[in-house]
């Protein structure tokens, strides 16, 4: 822990009062739920993110980035060391291509490029969290996904900053090379590749998935997909058939709306929540003889 108090004290020296100490996750999670952080520090420029990782690398002490704060699950006990609150904002359009910070909201994203008529990313118009998430968790819906637009990303590494193509990142269902060997990388920007189209038929398309998305996903407080599709079938219509649509522990639900979303009915822990993921795991082994396999991440002391 000495290294992270050094680290504290390097973090407070470059950037003061802006980093807050005991920080309750709660209030940076979609789901509302998470004990505090030791440090917690909101980068709203690249060069903010950029540094508050070197300092924290440079003393090897524990740093995590949170974007929207959907697909995450914040421990009850929280997360030792740093926590960034990724709110970088930047976002340009050149022909086709769109350059984005990381903290770039993908709806945001989404909106103006339709605005622009600017067509492939349409089926993210309904999509929690920033890019730089929707990168590392190759994030998808209605047939598309960040795998078919990204062209390259930058990031910045202990040793400096690097340019990882497509071909990198080396995508796959719901992942990339960045969640299956998490490490010291830290996406800054990301540039897309889009297409001309029509802004009217666009805008149509895209109010067809926010419509199906408002009609078969719960509102209020969700964590968002819990468990990635396994081959051939659906999380969501595993659960249900394992009788387990609107099962509870504590305050935590599984959706009666959708079997893969878990909802906070109000006062939920995580400790109810992973108490819930087991019970679908175990009931669905059981039953179906499949595993499943988390899409969110649990992040912390568990």
């Amino acid at each position: 822990m000495s290294d992270y108090v050094e680290a504290c004290a390097a973090m407070r020296l470059a950037f003061g009062e802006r980093v807050l100490m005991e920080e309750p996750l709660a209030r940076h999670s979609s789901a509302r739920i998470g004990g505090p952080a030791d440090g917690f520090f909101a980068a709203h420029t690249v060069d903010d993110l950029r540094e508050a990782a070197l300092i924290m690398w440079e003393y090897d002490a524990p740093l995590f980035v949170v974007g929207g704060g959907s697909n995450v699950v914040f421990s009850d006990d929280g997360v030792r060391g740093l926590v960034v609150h990724n709110r970088t904002s930047g976002l340009s359009f050149e022909g086709t291509q769109v350059l984005a910070e990381s903290g770039v909201s993908a709806v945001s994203l989404a909106r103006r490029a339709i605005s622009r008529g600017l067509a492939g990313f349409e089926w993210a118009a309904g999509l929690p969290g920033t890019i730089g998430g929707a990168v590392v968790g190759n994030a998808g819906a209605h047939g598309g996904d960040m795998s078919q637009s990204v062209v390259w990303v930058d990031a910045v590494t202990p040793d400096g900053d690097v340019r990882l193509t497509n071909e990198d990142l080396a995508f796959e269902y719901r992942s990339s090379i960045l969640k299956r060997q998490p490490g010291r990388v830290i996406i800054l920007r990301v540039l897309l590749q889009l297409a001309e189209g029509d802004t009217a038929s666009l805008e149509a398309r895209a109010e067809e998935f926010r419509a199906y998305r408002r009609r078969t996903q719960p509102q209020g407080a969700t964590i968002g997909s819990m468990f990635k599709n396994p081959p051939g079938d659906y999380a969501g219509r595993l659960i249900e058939a394992a009788g387990l649509k609107g099962a509870r522990v504590g305050g935590a639900q599984i959706s009666e709306v959708h079997g893969n979303f878990f909802i906070n009915t109000g006062g939920a822990t995580a400790s109810d929540v992973k108490a819930l993921v087991e019970l679908a795991r175990r009931e669905v082994l059981e039953q179906f003889g499949v595993s499943l396999e988390l899409e969110v991440e649990l992040v912390g002391e568990w």
